[in-house]
């Protein structure tokens, strides 16, 4: 679907160390804080935090008084996000959840943060691919809040001032339907051989989609392309066009189901999920995590600046953070940005860590300037390359 491929950027992933309080202090009690009561303290707009607002009993009554959430780009068969918003409507069932544009992807979020400004309908929170998310983080588009676990993410997968964190991530994956394909690729190599024409798709425009960005990102290294230099991934795709074997059709779980992308280049975590999806119904998914081409990516949280329920959009990315959502990340195949320091609590759902896809090597990630560098040339090649 376009946001299982559509709203991905790339970031960083898997294992890394645990890496504020706000302390007020000079203001009289009879006059309020900047953005605050008369108390002193913050409305949910300005709160930087839960301590800001009085503590999470505090967050929960405001939200509550709120009632409301708007979502965007929240397909439910995407990295279990269904059962997130499940979860989080019982728990707290004052809220009641708006979910619009399921399977539009991170640059139709950022367009309707833009063109919503203002309105009751804008969307409260943001769930973008990591080029998207700084982008929008440098257009002032962002509130600046910190999570309760602030502290157990590590400090190169959030933003300083708190504008965006990672929250979940897989790497690039070759899906593949072996009732269908004698021989299922294991490689980027592999989808040159003329055995796969017509077949393989991506899930996403990359130069829209951060899953299809970043099959793009892991085909340049794949063919001695580096993170500074993603052209000959761009070319990559360019000779698979030519050769008949990659088709202009987004893969989504329809298409799979129907067959009519029996190859789909996408997280490992969304292919995964197709296994048991359609398991019965047809449809042999095998998954591979290719050799050639290890590309690791992270999905960032945001909160709209104008969020129209600032509150309620708060009490969301502490829920996300949780030892229940983060686990609700696993039961989808994906790996939660805490799962190091959750597996050193003991809080992790060991069953669902084991049925993760098995992964050889320690993935690196893109700095932001290799990212900006990135898609610029994607937006400005990648239509030339399949024409």
């Amino acid at each position: 679907m376009f946001r299982s491929s559509a709203r991905r950027g790339a970031a960083v992933l898997l294992s890394a160390a645990a890496l504020a309080t706000l302390s007020a202090c000079g203001a009289a009690p009879d006059q309020p804080a900047a953005g605050g009561d008369a108390k002193g303290k913050a409305q949910p707009a300005t709160a930087a935090s839960a301590a800001d607002l009085g503590g999470m009993d505090a967050l929960v009554a405001a939200a509550e008084k709120e009632g409301q959430l708007n979502v965007i780009a929240l397909p439910p068969d995407w990295a279990n996000y269904g059962e997130m918003l499940k979860a989080f409507q019982a728990k707290y069932p004052k809220i009641k959840v708006s979910s619009e544009n399921p399977d539009a992807a991170s640059a139709d979020e950022i367009a309707a943060v833009k063109s919503r400004k203002g309105q009751k309908r804008a969307p409260d929170v943001l769930d973008l691919g990591i080029a998207f998310a700084r982008s929008g983080a440098d257009e002032n588009l962002f509130a600046p809040y910190k999570v309760t676990a602030w502290d157990k993410i590590p400090g190169s997968q959030k933003d300083a001032d708190g504008r965006w964190y990672n929250d979940y991530g897989g790497y690039v994956s070759i899906g593949c339907d072996a009732a269908k394909i004698p021989t299922c690729p294991q490689t980027f190599a592999d989808l040159l051989k003329p055995e796969y024409k017509g077949k393989v798709a991506l899930n996403g425009n990359p130069t829209k989609s951060g899953s299809a960005f970043g099959g793009v990102y892991a085909a340049a290294l794949a063919n001695k392309g580096s993170f500074a230099d993603i052209q000959p991934g761009i070319d990559f795709f360019g000779q698979l066009r030519k050769s008949g074997n990659f088709i202009p059709v987004e893969s989504t779980p329809a298409t799979v189901e129907k067959g009519e992308t029996p190859i789909s280049i996408d997280w490992d975590y969304l292919n995964a999920g197709y296994a048991e999806q359609f398991k019965g119904k047809g449809v042999d998914w095998k998954t591979v995590v290719p050799a050639d081409g290890v590309y690791a990516q992270f999905y960032s949280q945001a909160i709209n600046k104008e969020a129209p329920n600032p509150a309620a959009a708060r009490l969301w990315m502490e829920f996300l953070y949780s030892t229940q959502g983060q686990n609700i990340w696993l039961g989808g195949h994906a790996r939660p940005v805490l799962l190091p320091s959750m597996t050193q609590d003991g809080t992790v759902d060991k069953d669902a860590v084991a049925k993760l896809p098995q992964v050889q090597g320690t993935p690196s990630f893109p700095a932001s300037t290799e990212l900006d560098k990135a898609k610029a040339a994607l937006a400005e090649k990648w239509d030339k390359a399949l024409s």
